[in-house]
């Protein structure tokens, strides 16, 4: 046991190296594919529009369907869940790849089969947390996750950068290649990984339990609760996503802004990851409600005042602090979500509760759209508001004596 309270011991644990391997390859093919999806399309066909749609198409159906994805993690088991989704994004993605290459690549095709990629995505992002819990004892399961939270945090760094120097020196078509070869490489990693069982009777329609899904989400007080907090939270960085680029702007040439807002991007990701690792150190379990809302409000004072009013320099600052505090709020999260759902029920948990919180950053992005015209100091207020909302929301889930959990 003391070995495991090491991240070096806990990754001596059977399947669990080759278990974050496998998802933070095809994060990162993830993460490569959104902005090769975009470079692709304006390459093949000119226009920024058809751009927006894709990009639309890749990620609005696979949250449509997370529901009915839950019940297939929660009926066929997490690991054969994942890789699903590994060697089908692998195949579509492939297919791309392959229409650009033969001039075979047209608007319709192309939406056909990134949609047909969106449809498998929540297997594999509420595989990978459902299928922790069962590979990793309890009292370890907190360090694995903050394990899992740092990777992350450096694969939402590394993949949009290793995707625009890919591009640029070998063309879209290449770099859909190299995302297809790191999804079936996930795939070949989880080979290694146990093959557990689903835990879901199979007795009960398959309606019946995404319906039973949907309806444990909406009811459990813990679960609506962290589905509405997190959702605020992650409004602040939809806000931020697009107010930071526009702050940027205002300091520097368009060419260096562009350069500077990347280092900002790779300082706050980096942060990230190590706030997550520090939070792995961190006894949350029975206060992760407090974790997460002391976070949520340390995150509305990084972006304002203090990366709104204080130049360049407190823009910066800010953004390290909000990276930092996003490392235990997402292991508190993710640690409250599991503690408190049955794991008979957990693939469905986690497949829906990861597509709405999702939900909250496209609507920040779109609210700051509409606010920077007016003033940008009012934009980094917005995104400020949005995660003290986000803390009183969170303190308000029910702690663990009460009687509803």
């Amino acid at each position: 046991m003391e070995r495991q309270n090491s991240y070096r011991g806990l990754l001596e644990i059977p399947g669990l190296f080759p278990l974050i391997l496998a998802a933070n390859l095809s994060r990162l093919a993830g993460r490569m594919f959104v902005l090769t999806l975009v470079l692709f399309v304006l390459a093949q066909f000119s226009s920024p529009g058809l751009a927006g749609w894709a990009t639309f198409a890749g990620i609005v159906p696979g949250l449509m369907v997370s529901p009915v994805a839950g019940v297939l993690l929660d009926r066929v088991g997490p690991t054969i869940a994942i890789r699903i989704d590994m060697i089908a994004s692998a195949v579509f993605i492939a297919a791309i790849s392959f229409a650009g290459w033969a001039g075979w690549s047209s608007p319709p095709v192309l939406f056909i089969l990134v949609m047909l990629f969106s449809l498998a995505g929540p297997l594999g992002a509420g595989g990978t947390r459902t299928l922790l819990p069962r590979l990793v004892p309890p009292h370890a399961l907190n360090r694995a996750i903050a394990l899992d939270s740092a990777f992350y945090a450096i694969v939402d760094v590394v993949g949009p950068a290793m995707a625009g120097m890919v591009v640029a020196w070998l063309g879209p078509e290449a770099a859909m290649s190299m995302i297809a070869a790191a999804y079936a490489g996930a795939a070949i990693c989880l080979s290694h990984v146990q093959c557990f069982p689903g835990l879901a009777s199979t007795q009960t329609s398959f309606l019946r339990q995404t319906m039973e899904g949907i309806q444990m989400v909406a009811r459990q007080p813990t679960l609506r609760g962290l589905a509405v907090s997190y959702s605020l939270y992650e409004i602040t960085w939809g806000v931020l996503y697009v107010v930071v680029p526009v702050s940027v702007a205002d300091h520097y040439a368009t060419a260096a802004g562009s350069s500077v807002t990347g280092l900002l991007w790779a300082a706050m990701g980096i942060a990230g990851g190590v706030g997550a690792l520090l939070a792995g150190h961190m006894r949350t379990t029975g206060r992760e409600r407090h974790v997460m809302a002391a976070g949520m409000v340390a995150t509305a004072f990084a972006a304002w005042p203090v990366a709104a009013e204080f130049g360049f320099g407190g823009l910066a600052i800010g953004l390290v602090l909000a990276g930092v505090m996003s490392g235990p709020i997402s292991v508190a999260l993710l640690t409250l979500r599991q503690r408190r759902t049955d794991p008979q029920q957990l693939g469905r948990v986690m497949s829906i509760s990861i597509s709405l919180n999702i939900a909250g950053f496209p609507l920040g992005s779109a609210l700051a759209g509409m606010v920077i015209p007016e003033s940008l100091s009012a934009t980094f207020v917005l995104a400020g508001i949005a995660s003290v909302v986000a803390a009183i929301a969170t303190a308000s889930i029910p702690p663990d004596t009460a009687p509803a959990d």
